[in-house]
């Protein structure tokens, strides 16, 4: 179709598609990647996964976060499932975004946040608490925090490696016993600071993982769609009879849920990415960004044929800006 990795960037950071898709998203068939609205139907969900053999990773989703209102109100949300996910007795722990709970408020701040859901997730059984990295300058102070939450003596938090940034290399090489997911990357970065091309960035991931599973002292996550990564990273923990204990592979919600299924068949550790809420839509945008083939994965089972007959022009106007890269014109 044509649309390139930056477009799908541009759409992400768009404020009224943002707010368009938070309204509409679940009559326009956003549960298909997005676990459920509520606590409840999320905790359900999991379980679904848990008897396949795969856990789960739960992410509240949330985009543009100033105030330390919303900040705090999203961090209580975080606290609340991460009680629920313990009471449940559900095999899942949570992945957090600090721009959500305050780092564009006031870093003391955001830390002082980050620091109550680490703490809270110790408190239920060691739950491990995963840090997203971002765009370049919040994925800078995401690794500060983490290397101030590990001087405090928490174990149970680690983040996440882009393989698009030169410096992945030195961040697998620092953190070999701290419990990372392997991402390509999804965001535009200056080419002072990151690879371009697909073809280099493709490069670069095979080279950070194969680095990291040669040299971690704590659990792997590989986090693709990408099944000619997927079987050569197979091939190369059996070249290397590698522990895998302490790897997994991940995948999002929704997509490829056949192979997820086959691959934790075979054996292997599998985690799912469970989304959970309304605000669904730049998170969404930053997965076809990474991968467009993607949106191949969920058209059929999201966008169907009278769409615009259930949900009218405004959720039009987000299904044809996901799938054609354009607003729907008004009819």
């Amino acid at each position: 179709m044509g649309l390139t990795r930056d477009f799908f960037i541009y759409l992400s950071e768009n404020q009224t598609l943002n707010a368009a898709a938070k309204k509409y998203g679940l009559a326009l068939g956003a549960n298909k990647v997005v676990a459920g609205v509520d606590v409840p139907s999320t905790i359900e969900a999991i379980r679904v996964l848990n008897s396949k053999g795969i856990t789960a990773t739960v992410d509240n989703l949330g985009e543009f976060v100033f105030s330390r209102e919303e900040a705090t109100a999203a961090k209580n949300a975080i606290l609340e499932m991460i009680d629920a996910l313990h009471n449940a007795g559900v095999k899942a722990h949570m992945s957090i975004k600090l721009t959500q709970i305050g780092l564009d408020v006031d870093k003391e701040f955001c830390y002082d946040n980050v620091k109550a859901i680490v703490e809270k997730a110790k408190q239920a059984d060691n739950m491990h608490i995963n840090m997203d990295t971002e765009d370049y300058n919040h994925t800078v102070q995401t690794f500060e925090i983490l290397d101030q939450l590990k001087a405090e003596g928490y174990t149970n938090v680690g983040t996440v490696i882009q393989a698009y940034l030169f410096r992945a290399s030195d961040e697998i090489e620092k953190y070999k016993d701290v419990r990372l997911r392997l991402v390509k990357g999804a965001y535009k970065e200056d080419a002072s600071v990151a690879y371009q091309s697909k073809e280099d960035i493709d490069t670069n991931y095979i080279k950070i993982i194969e680095q990291r599973l040669l040299s971690a002292k704590a659990m792997t996550s590989i986090a693709t769609h990408d099944h000619n990564i997927i079987n050569h990273v197979k091939l190369f923990i059996k070249k290397h009879n590698l522990n895998t204990d302490l790897i997994e592979f991940q995948m999002l919600y929704g997509f490829r849920s056949e192979l997820q299924e086959e691959i934790a068949k075979e054996g292997y550790q599998f985690c799912v990415y469970v989304p959970y809420g309304q605000d669904w839509y730049g998170y969404f945008m930053r997965r076809l960004a990474e991968r467009p083939q993607n949106l191949q994965l969920v058209y059929k089972s999201i966008f169907t044929p009278d769409v615009n007959k259930k949900v009218g022009i405004a959720a039009g106007a987000v299904a044809g800006a996901v799938v054609l890269g354009k607003l729907f014109k008004r009819k």
